[in-house]
């Protein structure tokens, strides 16, 4: 009876945290997708085609897809999905968006938090960066995205002579995208609520500990690990401070941790926004995973190859 209890508790508040963050996502993807219509509509972004095709080539992308790339780094998730519901790009593209995003997304306020709990802002900034545009690079040659965009692509173009229909097309296209993100952040939030209330994030920690030896992070650390990569760094950052403040890490440790969870983190909501738009489920979780391995892996690896330079160097002097 007592667990039936806590688990009807549990469930009502991640029904209410899911419903509070639905709402206040409606205020940023609501008003940016709107004025991403008529940036569009008007062909003010066409007009920077000349300044941003030879950058978003180098990356397989439309000139378009500044547009959600720079909402994305400097706000989050949510304004960035907005974008790329109205503009005109093919499944390739929005695809190469969504990972880049992914790993380099909200990057203001996370760097801070990351800042807060044992790295140096600019540098977990430029190690995210970094990785998405050698990760968008590499899914690009498996992608093959098209040189131009498709006909049809998009709900707006400069050339559509009437505004109101298009309206009405965005009205609909942004309700059906609301729905679907209803439904996916209510099950997200209720199933993690319910998970905290009957501490089951700890049990899960024993049998990943060999996955988190394969991720290079140390095990001692698999509370922070595991609390960023299923809460993400804002939603987990009280946690992950409070973590680092209490034990004794070394700078290596912290290092390689932040390396990891700056790439890889909330690994169930962040994908799943992009999920409306179509995006296939194997791009969204697993380039990032990997990027995430490999980055942390190629950190250990230069680690133990300075290691006894350093070495060398203290015992000739």
């Amino acid at each position: 009876m007592m667990s039936r209890d806590i688990f009807t508790q549990a469930a009502r508040e991640g029904l209410s945290k899911g419903l509070a963050g639905f709402l206040w996502m409606m205020k940023i993807l609501v008003p940016i997708s709107f004025f991403t219509l008529v940036l569009d509509y008007t062909g003010i972004i066409t007009k920077l085609d000349f300044i941003l095709s030879p950058v978003m080539g180098i990356l397989s992308l439309p000139p378009v897809a500044a547009l959600p790339l720079i909402i994305g780094v400097l706000t989050g998730i949510y304004g960035a999905v907005a974008a790329m519901l109205v503009l005109p790009m093919a499944p390739e593209h929005m695809t190469l968006v969504a990972i880049f995003l992914l790993v380099s997304h909200n990057l203001i306020q996370e760097s801070a938090i990351q800042g807060q709990s044992g790295i140096h802002p600019i540098k977990a900034t430029l190690f995210r960066l970094t990785t998405s545009i050698i990760t968008v690079l590499i899914c690009a040659a498996f992608l093959n995205p098209p040189d131009t965009v498709p006909a049809g692509a998009g709900l707006a173009t400069a050339s559509d002579p009437a505004f109101l229909p298009l309206l009405e097309a965005w009205a609909l296209a942004t309700a059906a995208l609301a729905a679907k993100i209803f439904l996916i952040i209510m099950t997200i939030m209720t199933t993690l609520q319910v998970m905290k209330a009957f501490n089951v994030i700890p049990v899960i920690l024993k049998p990943l500990a060999p996955f988190m030896t394969l991720m290079g992070v140390d095990k001692k650390m698999g509370m922070l690990w595991l609390t960023a990569t299923l809460f993400g760094l804002s939603y987990g950052s009280a946690v992950i401070v409070e973590e680092t403040r209490e034990n004794d890490f070394s700078d290596e440790e912290l290092t390689r941790l932040h390396l990891s969870i700056g790439i890889n983190h909330a690994m169930i909501e962040d994908p799943a926004l992009f999920l409306p738009l179509g995006i296939a489920a194997f791009w969204l979780w697993i380039p990032r995973l990997i990027a995430a391995i490999v980055a942390v892996q190629v950190l250990n690896l230069w680690s133990r190859i300075r290691r006894p330079a350093k070495t060398d160097e203290a015992e000739a002097v």
